[in-house]
This record gives C-alpha cells, structure tokens and sequence, in this order.
C-alpha cells in the first residue's frame, strides 16, 4: 500500500511543463485515487489518442509581423477573459488535496482563469462561490429527480455563475477497467455534496435472461433533446452542450437552442475507441459556422496545443488532468503554476508564430 508524499510548499526548479507534475501528483495520492484521476475507458487508447493527435497538426508560422498591444483575451457570453484557458469540471477533487475544489479555485482565481464546477463536486457550489474571484460556470448532470435539478440550476444561478454546462455524453459511467483493478471507492469523507438530499431512482433487480445496462433507470431518466428546452425555461444564463463529437449534432445542438457546444469526448472516460476532440473540430467549427462559441477539451498539454485548437476554431479550451495534478502536487499553487505554464507557452507560440491576438490564429497557421 502506497503513502502519499505531503503536498509540495513550493515548486521545484525542474517543473518546466505541466507534463512534470505528473509523476510529483502520483507520488501524492493513494493508488486508488490516481486511477480515477488519471485513468480512461476500457484500454485507454481515446485518452491516449486525444494527447497524440496533436502531435499531427504542424504550425506554420509567419514571420515580421506587427506583434505590438498583444494579448489573449476572449469574450464569451459578455465576459472578457484574459485567456482562452478554462478548468474542466473534474469530479470529487478532493480525491486529490484534502481542501478540494477549494484549493482549485484559489488557483484559478490566482490566475484569473475560468472555472467549471461539476455536479459532482465534493465542495458545495455555494462554498466555490464565496471563495472565487474569477467566473465559474456549473456542470449538470441531469438527475432523475427533476425537481431536485431545477432547483440545482436556480442554486448555481443564484451563487453567480454565468453558465450552465450540461454533460450529454454520459447517461451512464464507462467501464473504467485501471479504477476497477484498484478496488477504487469513495472514502467516507468524499461525497457529492451538491446532490445530498435528492431523491434516488429504485434500482430494480437483475434479471440474468433479459438486459443487464438496458433496464436502468438511469437510461429512462437519461437527458434528450426535448430536455435543452426545459433546462433553458428554468434559467436566464447561457447553457452549452459538452460532450458534442459530430457536425450532425452540432446542428441538433444549435436546433434544440444550446448557445455554445463544447466539442469533448470526456477525455476518454466514457467511451474508448472514439476519435481525438482535435480530429472532429474543424469539422464541427465549420458546421456551426460562428452562430455560438464552440470550445473543446481532450489532450491539451501545451500551449501550442491551445494554439492548435483556436487555429481549427476553437475559441477557448478546458483542461482537466493537468491542473489536477497541479492540485494533487502542490494545492492551489499548483493550479495556478499550470495555468501559467500553459498561458505562456500560449503567448510564446502566438508571438513566435506572428499572431498578436486570438483573432489572428487561423487555419493557413497549420499544416496536416
């Protein structure tokens, strides 16, 4: 049995990139822990892929270009921000630092970074709140008990959060194999809190002749189409879809009345053997055409990888695990570190390829 190592009380010299927190988070955590956080679907080759891919999109710069009053600042939904860097909604973060989302949004804050907060969040959406000095925008799951989630929504709403995101590749939890070989389960002090009090769905009895997944109530109770329409009568902010893979349902997004599409594949998590998110952006950027914000998330690890993304349309991107691991290192000093390596090699890539500003990143940047 593996002791975690104390969080670090500064950053070493030797973190260079947010690829070396990785090895200092693992050495931070139970190994239990660190396959839920780090861990994929089924064989990973989705987790895998989505950093890989990258890899395939070659930059072209272009020289002696006026580079003076650069920045990288985005509008989204009314809001400047000062990078196209936002925190992935990542679940039960206190797996990871034993002041959890807490510490997670300090370093956020920090760094003026926005952020998203999961349902399954194991602080409290109020405690985030009070203790943000950047925006946050709220990750739904939609729970069997309707009533329950509405008022979650109107929660989230009243706390001060300027966006709803709704999960819409997960009915269900993948089969995480890495979690499973870990004998991986909540400890007693971790817990969804945000959803403590909701009534539960009875959960019928197996019957081995007939559907084992099928007779789930959370298939019933899972969200549809029709479901945008009755999450955006219950709120006045904006509410994007994340977990959007294909052009088709891109356009089913924009039919149904989502004001923004988060292009994700859940960092392969759900579902294994699904394309890399930098794959199918472009494809689902020139479907959607400018008519709402489109964002992505899924292997970045780079500030070249953001540029890559903004380049394919993307107007800003979300990372998960690399500021995780920030968080299981050092707390919030290590999120906020994250969030600064990947803003400057943002900015050193953007000079160096000669875009001054966001708007400049385009297609002819890249080469595949």
């Amino acid at each position: 049995m593996n002791v975690p190592l104390p969080k670090l009380q500064q950053i070493p010299h030797a973190v260079a990139s947010v690829h070396d927190y990785e090895p200092l988070a693992r050495e931070r955590m139970t190994a239990a822990a660190w396959a839920y956080l780090s861990g994929g679907a089924a064989d990973e080759e989705t987790m895998r892929a989505n950093e890989a891919a990258f890899a395939r999109f070659k930059l072209q710069p272009q020289v002696l270009q006026d580079l003076r009053g650069g920045h990288t600042q985005v509008s989204l939904f009314g809001q400047t921000y000062p990078s196209p860097l936002f925190l992935a909604p990542v679940a039960f973060q206190k797996l990871a630092h034993e002041h959890g989302e807490l510490e997670t949004v300090l370093g956020a804050s920090a760094m003026q970074v926005g952020m998203v907060v999961s349902t399954q969040a194991s602080v409290t959406l109020e405690e985030i709140a009070a203790q943000a000095a950047t925006p946050l925008w709220f990750q739904l799951y939609l729970q069997a008990d309707r009533d329950f989630t509405a008022r979650l929504i109107q929660r989230a709403e009243n706390a001060g959060y300027k966006a709803i995101v709704l999960t819409v590749d997960a009915p269900l939890s993948g089969i995480r194999n890495r979690e499973q070989r870990s004998g991986f389960s909540l400890p007693p002090s971790v817990s969804a809190v945000n959803l403590h009090g909701m009534r539960l769905p009875s959960m019928p009895s197996v019957d081995p002749s007939g559907p084992l997944v099928f007779g789930s109530p959370l298939l019933d109770t899972a969200a549809r189409w029709n479901d945008i329409a009755w999450i955006k009568e219950r709120t006045s902010l904006p509410v994007l879809l994340k977990g959007i893979l294909t052009d088709v349902d891109a356009e089913r997004a924009l039919a149904y009345g989502a004001d923004g599409i988060i292009v994700s594949n859940h960092g392969g998590r759900v579902l294994d053997g699904l394309p890399a998110t930098i794959d199918v952006l472009e494809s689902i950027t020139t479907a959607v055409g400018g008519r709402v914000p489109v964002l992505m998330d899924g292997g970045i690890r780079r500030g070249s990888d953001i540029f890559k993304a903004l380049a394919l349309g993307a107007q800003a991107v979300l990372v998960g695990r690399p500021f995780a691991w920030g968080l299981a290192a050092a707390g919030a000093v290590g999120v906020s570190h994250v969030a600064k390596l990947l803003r400057m090699e943002l900015e050193v890539t953007m000079a160096l390829m000669g875009c001054r500003d966001l708007a400049n990143i385009t297609r002819v940047h890249l080469s595949n």
